[in-house]
C-alpha cells in the first residue's frame, strides 16, 4: 500500500477503563482523504470516540482508490471521502461489499479560475481541467451542463456521463482529464479547473473564489464501513459521533459554505 500515508502514529491503547458500548472493539481505524475530512476526524470525531474509551487512528490518503481497498481488506474500519455514486460504481466494479452509514458535510465542487479569471473569458479552445475518475468526471460534466457550457446526450445515465457523451459544446471548450488531487495545481496550465470541494479546501482555495459552485445535492459524501460491520456497536457509535450536536456545532463554525447532511435539515 505504497500510496498510503499514516497521518498519525498508531496510538497505544488507553490505560483507563474501556467505556465504549462495544467492549470487544478497542481501536477504530478511520481512513480519509487529506484535508477537511481528516480535520473532522482529528478535531471532533476522534475526541468524541476516545471519550467513550476507543483508541482512534487516522490514516490519510491522496487518491480515491486505496481507501476502499484498504477498508475491504480490513486495514481500515471506516472511511470517509466519497459520494454514493462513486461508492456504488467502485464497489460493483471491484466486487466489494461496502455500506454507507451516514452523510457528512461536503464542500461543493466548483469551477475555479486558471489562466482565465472570469466566466466571460471563456472562448473556443479554452481548456477546462476536470477529474478523470468516472463518477467525478460525470459530476463535473453535469455542472458544466448546468452552467450552459455543454449539453449532454439525452439518452444517457447522467451519473455515468463521460467526455464522449457531450452532445453540444457551444463554448468550444477543450476538456483536460486529470487525477482529482492534481486539479488545484493544474490551474496555472489551464484556463479553468473543476475542483472537488475537499481538494479545494486542503489547497487553501476558498469556495468564495469559485466562479461557479455545484448546485446538485446528489454528491454529498458518506462515511462507509464493510457491509458485515454495519450493525456492529462501534459503527453505531461512529454514526452517533457524526450526528452529535457537538459535531454539528463544530461543522457550522469550521465549514461554512459546505452542504450539510440531509438528515440535519429534517
Amino acid at each position: 500500500m505504497s500510496r498510503l500515508s499514516l497521518a498519525l502514529p498508531l496510538l497505544a491503547l488507553c490505560s483507563f477503563p474501556l467505556l465504549a458500548v462495544d467492549e470487544a472493539k478497542q481501536e477504530i481505524v478511520i481512513g480519509t482523504t487529506v484535508g477537511d475530512f481528516a480535520d473532522m476526524v482529528t478535531e471532533s470525531i476522534k475526541p468524541q470516540l476516545e471519550a467513550q474509551g476507543y483508541t482512534v487512528t487516522l490514516v490519510e490518503f491522496t487518491d480515491y482508490v486505496m481507501p476502499n481497498l484498504a477498508l475491504a481488506e480490513g486495514s481500515l474500519d471506516v472511511n470517509c471521502f466519497q459520494h454514493k455514486p462513486y461508492l456504488d460504481t467502485f464497489s460493483q466494479s471491484r466486487g466489494l461489499a461496502l455500506s454507507p452509514i451516514t452523510q457528512v458535510p461536503t464542500g461543493p465542487m466548483g469551477l475555479y479560475a486558471g489562466k482565465a479569471d472570469s466566466l466571460e473569458q471563456v472562448k473556443p479552445g479554452s481548456t477546462v481541467a476536470i477529474p478523470n475518475d468516472p463518477t467525478n468526471q460525470a459530476r463535473a460534466l453535469l455542472m458544466l451542463e448546468d452552467m450552459g457550457w455543454i449539453t449532454l446526450k439525452k439518452d444517457i445515465d447522467p451519473l455515468k456521463a463521460s467526455e464522449f457523451d457531450v452532445a453540444e459544446n457551444p463554448k468550444g471548450i477543450r476538456l483536460v482529464m486529470l487525477e482529482a488531487a492534481q486539479l488545484p495545481r493544474s490551474r496555472q496550465d489551464v484556463d479553468f479547473a473543476v475542483i472537488n470541494g475537499n481538494y479545494a479546501a486542503s489547497s487553501g482555495i476558498p469556495f468564495s473564489d469559485g466562479l461557479f459552485l455545484e448546485r446538485s445535492y446528489d454528491f454529498i459524501n458518506w462515511v462507509v464501513v464493510r457491509a458485515e460491520d454495519k450493525e456492529q456497536p462501534f459503527v453505531q457509535d461512529v454514526i452517533a459521533a457524526y450526528n452529535s450536536e457537538a459535531f454539528k456545532e463544530y461543522a457550522s463554525k469550521q465549514f461554512e459554505g459546505y452542504k450539510y447532511p440531509e438528515s440535519w435539515h429534517e
